[in-house]
């Protein structure tokens, strides 16, 4: 069995980083994804698509796997890029205009 150790990034729905900080291991797919006649939805016959286990490290995640006995993959973090912007810089008169008005 394969899975994927990532930590995952801020949805766009939220403000805060709170659920960034730890761990996700998801079980890769393993059977094909087919539309559903009926309903037009998207079905699998693996249930395991649907699991993620949280861990507070990523090497917990990873002895977890190595314990099962699974192959792993792990994603790098992506880092933060700050940058400092500051509200009086809305005002500035030397920028560069974009657009025609």
């Amino acid at each position: 069995m394969r899975v994927r150790i990532y930590q995952p990034s801020k949805t766009a729905m939220q403000s805060g980083r709170a659920k960034t900080h730890s761990w996700l291991l998801e079980y890769e797919i393993e059977t094909p994804r087919r539309p559903e006649p009926l309903m037009g939805w998207i079905s699998s016959g693996d249930t395991l698509n649907q699991v993620r286990l949280r861990f507070k490290t990523k090497e917990d995640a990873i002895a977890f796997a190595e314990k099962k006995g699974w192959d792993y993959d792990v994603a790098a973090p992506q880092e933060r890029k700050v940058l400092p912007k500051n509200y009086a810089d809305n005002f500035r008169t030397d920028r560069p205009r974009i657009g025609r008005f």
